[in-house]
């Protein structure tokens, strides 16, 4: 088992933002997004009523999300995650969420059991408590979130139910399309004055 896991990342955390003390109040997303603080925008505005939220973005999924259970060997989920070439799985114990197991929790449990990680369940090694979201997150506070938490994955969560699960590349893609069209419509509108 994998003992002080927890307390190990926060040390690291804390570490990371001791050593550059100018990033860690920054986010990489700070440029995409306008400060929350300095918005002279009213609270139902138009700007706002056209944010894309996760939940907007996770709308026309069909597939279900692909999860694996505490009691999971360590061996069966990496398997799992190399067969559906994903990164993360969304971890469950009796139908509820329990945390994530990622590429970096094997990595973590080689690091410190050896090849003895491949044996314990999913359970003993995944990352718990999940930083989730829920429907109504906009892309970018999505991304601003992953980025200072230094995750690539979240949980979509209506109430104590998960109903997606998103990764920093959907959100990414997203931004790009986005940005892309409103390049598109900025040359359109130069080219017709």
């Amino acid at each position: 088992m994998l003992c002080g896991r927890r307390e190990a990342l926060l040390q690291e955390d804390m570490s990371w933002r001791q050593a550059e003390p100018e990033l860690a109040g920054s986010s990489e997303c700070d440029m995409l997004q306008p400060s929350l603080e300095k918005s002279a925008e009213p609270i139902g505005s138009e700007r706002e009523s056209t944010t894309m939220t996760i939940g907007r973005l996770i709308e026309g999924r069909a597939a279900a999300v692909v999860t694996c259970s505490t009691d999971m060997p360590v061996r069966d989920a990496i398997a799992l995650l190399a067969d559906r070439r994903i990164g993360a799985l969304p971890v469950t114990q009796g139908g509820a969420l329990a945390g994530i197991f990622s590429e970096r929790d094997v990595i973590y449990g080689l690091r410190e059991v050896g090849d003895e990680v491949l044996a314990q369940t999913v359970g003993e090694v995944m990352t718990a408590p999940a930083v989730t979201a829920d429907p109504s997150t906009s892309v970018l506070a999505a991304l601003s979130l992953m980025t200072q938490r230094r995750i690539r994955h979240l949980p979509v969560m209506s109430g104590d139910r998960m109903i997606g699960f998103v990764s920093i590349g959907d959100l990414v893609k997203h931004r790009i399309d986005q940005i892309q069209s409103e390049a598109e419509a900025m040359r359109a509108y130069i080219q017709s004055a």
